[in-house]
Formats: structure tokens, sequence, C-alpha cells
């Protein structure tokens, strides 16, 4: 089996795989996040003319696939910055702060005191 292709440097995923891979994040979380409120709206209502398992099955369906859809969506927008302006603004946000504490950033000069220098 020949070795795969190198295209000369780290490529990331696609937008396509991102959106995948925040569904599939975001319809676990929102299923255990629906299992969970299911399970306790069944507990204190009852379950209904569906039974628990449909009644179950309904708010982690629900659940799922609205956070999924979301978790997808986002994923996609917050990965896709190929703008220089974007880049260029997350640049100047990281930089160290223009006002320092005095001796927060400083190296000191003098060494430290022993008590028998006193």
């Amino acid at each position: 089996m020949p070795p795969p292709p190198s295209h000369g440097g780290a490529v990331g995923p696609s937008n396509v795989e991102k959106f995948k891979m925040g569904a599939l994040m975001g319809g676990t979380v929102g299923c255990i996040i629906g299992f969970i409120f299911g399970t306790v709206n069944i507990f204190r209502y009852g379950a209904g003319p569906n039974g628990i398992m449909r009644t179950l099955g309904q708010y982690m369906l629900g659940s799922g696939a609205t956070f999924g859809f979301f978790m997808s969506i986002g994923s996609v927008i917050r990965s896709d910055s190929s703008s220089l302006i974007v880049q260029e603004a997350y640049l100047h946000a990281q930089r160290r702060p223009m006002m320092m504490a005095a001796k927060a950033f400083r190296p000191s000069y003098y060494p430290a005191r022993r008590d028998s220098d006193q």
C-alpha cells in the first residue's frame, strides 16, 4: 500500500468534517441532557399515554437534534476565520497589556537578602 500523499504542511479538517464533528458532539451531549431532563420529568409528572420508553426517547431525540444542530453550525462559524482582518484582530487582542505593574514583569537586579546580611 503506498503512503498517503503529503501536502507539505499540516492540513486541518474541512468545513464539512467540522460540521459533522460538531453535529456528533452536540447530538451526544443533547441526548445525555435529554435523558436526564426526560427522566426527571417522567418521575415528576408520569409517562403519559405514550409510555416510559417513547416519552424518554422523544425527550432525548428532541434535545439531541436541537443541540446538535446549533453545535454543528457554531463549530463551522467559529473555525471559518480565513480573513486577514480577523486574524490581525485576534493577534492584537493576545498581546501583553500596555500598562503593567512596576515589578510584575521586570527582572529583579538585586539578589535576595539573607538574614546574615543585615
